[in-house]
């Protein structure tokens, strides 16, 4: 538009809507990791082989493909019951994973290995559901970090009575992640649930080698100067109403 030419409302209407579009883009682009967290309910007496060599032969294989890397399955450590399988997918961020599975349907080649997964018969299928929650890392903790020497993972959910009760104990997390590293717990990933059946709340993984390092890390952490000081601080008090702590076990083909 040169000087002294009149507007033209509509264009600079378009204008707008496009810069808009363009700055949701770059916001979403430059956002942290999201975790899909998927649970397969496992029905009793049936095996769970086609599941397993979906995930290995096809599932996972294709969202490497895709950009996501270090794709987690897991199985609860004992013998509970039903039987549940674990599977974490961490995409590059928000768009990565809306985009995820219309790409594996544009993949010829993840669908010729998941053929026999995609057609199988309701008789053949191993769980009786999936529930899925997004997590969203924080810039605290922004990706997930591959443990080393990792036998067993704790998965924990806290869950607050509220939105700003969550926000207040993500807060207080900010001063718990060097207490997490000198308790001697590896941390795998950490972030607020934007999904889910237990908003709200936020969900990380710990590693260990074994339930005894598990167990002498808890007691390190509880005993820590830093921790004894931040849990007795008014501020933090009642950001927390329930939690649930599961420990897992990796399968062989799990990429951690």
């Amino acid at each position: 538009m040169y000087i002294g030419e009149k507007s033209n409302p509509i264009s600079m209407k378009r204008l707008a809507i496009l810069c808009c579009i363009v700055l949701l883009s770059n916001t979403l682009k430059s956002q942290t990791q999201v975790y899909e967290l998927r649970v397969y309910e496992l029905e009793f007496f049936k095996s769970g082989a086609i599941l397993h060599n979906y995930f290995e032969k096809a599932l996972i294989p294709a969202l490497n493909r895709e950009g996501a890397e270090n794709i987690g399955v897991f199985e609860e450590l004992g013998n509970s019951l039903p039987k549940k399988l674990y599977l974490l997918v961490p995409h590059k961020d928000i768009m990565s994973f809306l985009a995820s599975e219309e790409d594996l349907f544009e993949d010829a080649e993840y669908l010729k290995a998941a053929d026999p997964y995609l057609k199988a018969d309701q008789a053949s299928v191993p769980f009786i559901r999936i529930n899925s929650s997004l997590v969203q890392s924080t810039k605290e903790f922004p990706d997930l970090v591959v443990p080393e020497n990792a036998g067993i993972y704790e998965l924990r959910i806290y869950e607050s009575p509220t939105e700003g009760a969550l926000q207040n104990k993500l807060k207080m997390f900010e001063d718990e992640f060097d207490i997490f590293k000198d308790a001697g717990l590896q941390m795998v990933f950490f972030g607020k649930n934007i999904s889910g059946d237990q908003l709200p709340c936020l969900t990380y993984m710990l590693a260990s080698t074994d339930m005894e390092e598990n167990k002498e890390g808890w007691s390190n952490f509880g005993n820590h100067p830093d921790w004894i000081k931040l849990r007795s601080m008014d501020e933090y008090k009642g950001n927390m109403s329930d939690i649930t702590r599961v420990f897992l076990v990796p399968f062989a083909y799990s990429q951690f």
